[in-house]
């Protein structure tokens, strides 16, 4: 299992770069940010920073859309940072949530989902790709690679994700729901023809070393607040008779109401629905050792990735103890002599 960090882009920028060095230097392999133009700074100007100043970690968006920038746009951003800094990006993408609910704006389709995975990965792999009736093509790419893994909760969408993602980003640390969810994703991949052992597979969430619990939940509930978004959507278009697992879509009938301005803020005030219980199973919270057999447990179903989000106060420690004690736990050894 690899590691990695995700951060929001708040100011100032130089603490966003400061705690993605942090990450490096304690075994992380990627720094991920979310990627919400109004909320947060515009990360793709702080990834250039990051990158400038680490020697290997990968950057990229936890998650973009296809609805805020134009797609050759997208592309062009990556080839871009790929010519400079050697291929350390990595494209996170799904419909859109905050980036598009605050213009009041709505999710793409899955349909334009599927088409800007296309051409953003054609543009950004130094391949041409037919865009809007005419044939397209970076001309001054020549090395760059990308990588598009799709965050996606409903059926329709995990189908998709079998279909054409590098990679399956699952926002939330549920054993059981991941596991249908993985199972789901690998029998879409093999449905269409592809080896599903070339998907890799993420979960994120908080992840908060720790012994106090009511502190932890607290610092963390935002997260099911978050999540309930995307659950919320699909009840509205499945209902909840089995479609999903109703573990995940019980606990958000007490939902009325999200307040973007909060949203992945501790102090997020429409998350009181979100039960401790919740909290504990979507996140990676307690002591190291909690953390340890909780990825491994998700490690035996088949994760290949843990993210683990920083939005609580303690960034520092939690990244510490992972490169001291978490990361090691999970990661092959190899002898000098035998």
């Amino acid at each position: 299992m690899d590691f990695g960090a995700v951060l929001q882009t708040n100011p100032p920028a130089w603490r966003t770069v400061q705690l993605a060095k942090l990450a490096e230097a304690h075994g992380f392999s990627t720094v991920w940010t979310f990627d919400s133009h109004l909320l947060w700074q515009e990360p793709y100007v702080i990834y250039s920073q990051i990158l400038a100043e680490t020697h290997r970690i990968k950057v990229g968006p936890f998650v973009t859309n296809p609805a805020t920038r134009d797609w050759t746009v997208t592309a062009s951003i990556f080839a871009t940072l790929n010519e400079m800094y050697g291929n350390r990006t990595i494209c996170g993408i799904g419909r859109g949530d905050s980036a598009v609910r605050v213009t009041n704006g709505r999710p793409s389709t899955l349909q334009e989902l599927r088409e800007s995975i296309h051409v953003i990965r054609e543009l950004a792999n130094c391949r041409e790709v037919e865009y809007r009736d005419t044939t397209l093509r970076l001309p001054w790419v020549s090395t760059s690679e990308l990588e598009l893994w799709v965050a996606a909760y409903g059926p329709r969408a995990l189908e998709l994700t079998g279909q054409v993602a590098d990679g399956f980003i699952l926002q939330l640390a549920d054993v059981d729901i991941a596991r249908w969810m993985i199972t789901t994703v690998r029998r879409a991949a093999e449905d269409a023809g592809r080896d599903p052992d070339e998907i890799t597979f993420c979960v994120s969430a908080p992840f908060y070393i720790g012994d106090d619990w009511a502190h932890m939940r607290d610092q963390c509930r935002w997260f099911g607040g978050m999540v309930g978004n995307h659950v919320a959507d699909i009840v509205a278009k499945y209902g909840d008779g089995g479609a999903v697992p109703q573990a995940l879509t019980d606990y958000i009938e007490g939902r009325q109401g999200y307040d973007y301005n909060s949203h992945g803020k501790t102090h997020n005030d429409h998350v009181d629905f979100v039960p401790d219980e919740i909290v504990d199973r979507f996140c990676v919270l307690g002591t190291a050792a909690d953390h340890v057999e909780k990825l491994q447990e998700l490690e035996s179903i088949g994760v290949d990735h843990f993210a683990g989000y920083l939005q609580h106060d303690n960034k520092e420690e939690s990244l510490r103890v992972y490169g001291e004690t978490v990361i090691p736990a999970l990661t092959d050894t190899i002898a000098a002599t035998t």
